[in-house]
């Protein structure tokens, strides 16, 4: 074993557990979905819920549901008559991952969207407060510019990926559209002050970005 695996366990174990709904949905989502890796997981999952918990957002935006491991887990956080709004492009995904949504104890808090999150969410009369980017590697400028004049000033934005295994560090083939994406987001996120950000390197890359109050560029 890698000392880098010995040392996740540890952390693991020295972490609020996942319950039991989320154990199954984790296992169910390795045995039924192709790419189970895309599932966000213990450690990602408690940070989420932690996030939702300090920054108390009334209304949450995820573009990107997968299996719903991740929605569960904001969803765990928000306070009563909170909502979280989560966006899945891919119908095929609906089956499964809609009644694991509509089975959790966070039935109530989450409303789940079939859909592309950059047509809909325009047309959505709502102010976000905090918002979880873990859709199409290759838009995710587009996500980020839809999300921000519908984000509070001093809300927050988390995308996930960013570091992407470490191919950040390697020049792309051209045909990799997917890195080519994320090394443009970093790069536009890093050079943008209407934010602040911070990317934690945590599993596949973190990056934290708070709107500031002040909204116009030097």
């Amino acid at each position: 074993m890698k000392e880098t695996d010995v040392l996740d366990d540890y952390i693991l174990q020295h972490i609020d557990p996942e319950s039991d709904y989320l154990k199954a949905l984790y296992r169910a989502t390795h045995v039924k979905l192709l790419r189970p890796r895309m599932a966000s997981g213990h450690l990602q999952g408690r940070m989420l819920k932690m996030f939702v918990e300090m920054i108390r957002p009334r209304q949450v935006l995820e573009i990107g549901t997968y299996s719903g491991y991740s929605a569960l887990c904001l969803a765990e956080g928000l306070e009563e008559g909170a909502m979280l709004h989560t966006f899945e492009i891919n119908d095929e995904q609906e089956d499964f991952t809609r009644p694991w949504l509509e089975g959790s104890p966070y039935a109530d808090k989450i409303r789940f969207y079939i859909g592309d999150a950059l047509q809909m969410v325009p047309q959505m009369d709502i102010t976000f407060d905090l918002a979880f980017i873990d859709g199409n590697k290759r838009v995710y400028i587009d996500y980020y510019e839809m999300i921000l004049p519908k984000l509070r000033a001093g809300g927050y934005i988390i995308a996930d990926n960013t570091l992407w295994d470490g191919h950040v560090l390697e020049e792309p083939r051209s045909a990799d559209a997917q890195t080519i994406g994320i090394k443009k987001f970093n790069d536009y996120v890093a050079s943008d002050e209407r934010v602040e950000k911070v990317i934690l390197p945590l599993r596949d890359g973190l990056t934290i970005i708070r709107k500031k109050e002040e909204q116009k560029r030097k």
